[in-house]
């Protein structure tokens, strides 16, 4: 009923993925540019594929694909579509094969934008450039299956609930490829799960619910009532519930809490989890090995009980 996913990379996996910088690109001319963005975006599409076997065969149940996958894809001036690359077609032929595979396996697949991807600023050069940013992310989406584009609230910019209307405003004009895979996460510094949950329940965006975070940043809802209102969010729009959880670096009484660990503490998975029905993403240095581990551990616990 528990399902993990891992979290883009892998520790010992020989799945590589590859990337380019603007200043490598800039000192090329523009099909020299394109060839060398046309080999890294097909190595990285074969390896995708590469990865969601390791995934199948380790007995992961959900997959979060890397933001870069295609690097600078929405850049202003290194930018481009698969039309443009050489390889296009075997590219975009690589990733329907992935997202048959991860059909056929039953493997969840998701995105987890970067922090720039930010729908309340209130600046709109910024929101410009976040929603450029989405529609990439949702092109690969619909092209390998992912049901999930997760994001943060952003900032406060000093006014939470201005924050949240700004974000509110922008997502009516998003496009349906996107609206219908948003969703929402609580933060370790500016937004509880107490700050998002009636903001989702009105705008009917899943709250994806991240236990770390909710212990670095409190609010009035325990663990079961985050889960369960954060539940029926994805109850609602008909697809089945994300949280995330990790571990602190240096313990819970060890500073800053937030760094995560190499492995999941098995104190730190909640005892509502697990009976639940969802897919969990363990965000964890350790990778493949610590999903592999909180496998055994959860099951440990389930036997106890």
């Amino acid at each position: 009923m528990l399902q993990l996913g891992l979290c883009c990379l892998f520790k010992n996996e020989a799945v590589f993925f590859r990337t380019t910088t603007v200043k490598t690109l800039a000192t090329l001319p523009r099909d020299l540019q394109l060839l060398k963005l046309s080999e890294i975006c097909w190595h990285n599409g074969l390896n995708l594929l590469l990865a969601l076997e390791a995934v199948e065969r380790l007995g992961i149940g959900a997959f979060r694909i890397m933001s870069p996958l295609f690097p600078r894809m929405t850049h202003p001036e290194a930018g481009y579509t698969l039309d443009d690359l050489p390889d296009g077609e075997a590219i975009s032929r690589t990733l329907e094969a992935c997202r048959l595979f991860a059909g056929r396996a039953k493997i969840r697949l998701s995105f987890h934008p970067d922090q720039f991807v930010v729908l309340s600023s209130p600046h709109p050069s910024v929101v410009a450039n976040s929603i450029q940013e989405l529609e990439y992310q949702a092109e690969l989406a619909v092209a390998v299956g992912a049901d999930v584009i997760n994001i943060h609230g952003g900032g406060v910019y000093g006014d939470k609930r201005g924050a949240l209307q700004r974000f509110a405003a922008v997502y009516g004009g998003l496009s349906d490829a996107i609206r219908s895979r948003l969703t929402l996460e609580n933060d370790d510094v500016s937004y509880t799960p107490a700050d998002l949950l009636p903001f989702c329940e009105q705008l009917a965006i899943p709250l994806v619910y991240d236990v770390h975070h909710h212990r670095c940043n409190r609010d009035n809802l325990t663990i079961e009532e985050a889960t369960e209102r954060a539940g029926a969010t994805w109850k609602a729009a008909g697809k089945r519930q994300y949280c995330h959880i990790s571990s602190p670096k240096g313990g819970w009484e060890g500073g800053t809490p937030k760094p995560h660990a190499d492995y999941i503490d098995a104190g730190d998975i909640p005892e509502c989890w697990l009976e639940r029905e969802m897919t969990v993403d363990v965000e964890a240095k350790a990778k493949e090995l610590a999903v592999v581990r909180l496998m055994t551990d959860i099951q440990e616990l389930k036997n106890r009980s």
